[in-house]
């Protein structure tokens, strides 16, 4: 099994451990497997050649992720800054490596509705110091699932998507509105397969071997 390989099977474990234990509601075994989950999806991209854009992305998204452990409003607002900047991350590598879909158009009143719509129900339930923050998180969130798939395809695409729903549902805890049982496992598992899916699509489709990856970023 080569290296990187066998970075993936680990990230893969380190995600099945923290869903069970989501499911189980097993605590332990959340606090250490998280933090596990970005470093070895980065960790693997970076041995198939991946952009260093894409590593930033997934730091970023492991600062979030140890920051969120903590239910303290300083952690909230520091986990939500980390991860605004792997959207930043993510933009300026779908910039760099993407292409203009065939309707881009359609696409961007979809995501308009939908950061439109999501905003305006969540503002009257959101606490005031959280309000301006969480919308302008949105808006950037929202700007990374639409260049990912008019840019970078049906993979990315899916992962932008997933990302948003993610990160939805946390808003909705934040908002106190009520919750489906164990929400931190529909959380996380729309959160790692969005982070998979973005990492997988920027391997397979536009950094094919790693030869750009390593030749331009």
């Amino acid at each position: 099994m080569t290296p990187r390989r066998a970075l993936l099977w680990a990230f893969g474990l380190a995600a099945v451990v923290d869903l069970a234990s989501l499911a189980a509601g097993f605590e332990p075994g959340h606090l250490v497997a998280k933090p596990l989950l970005m470093p070895l999806l980065a960790a693997h991209a970076a041995l198939c050649g991946a952009p260093r854009l894409l590593i930033a992305a997934l730091l970023c998204g492991w600062g979030g992720d140890v920051l969120l452990l903590s239910d303290a409003e300083p952690a909230f607002l520091a986990g939500m800054a980390s991860f605004a900047a792997g959207h930043v991350c993510y933009l300026m590598l779908f910039k760099a490596y993407g292409r203009t879909g065939t309707r881009p158009g359609l696409l961007l009143a979809a995501y308009g509705v939908v950061l439109v719509a999501t905003v305006a129900a969540l503002w009257p339930d959101l606490p005031a110091e959280l309000r301006v923050p969480v919308a302008g998180y949105s808006l950037l969130l929202t700007a990374m699932a639409y260049a990912a798939a008019s840019r970078f395809g049906r993979l990315a695409g899916i992962g932008g998507a997933l990302f948003v729903l993610s990160d939805t549902l946390i808003a909705t805890g934040v908002a106190d509105w009520p919750q489906a049982p164990r929400p931190d496992l529909w959380i996380m598992l729309t959160y790692i397969a969005a982070q998979f899916l973005l990492a997988r699509g920027t391997l397979r489709d536009h950094v094919p071997g790693g030869d750009r990856a390593r030749a331009t970023v």
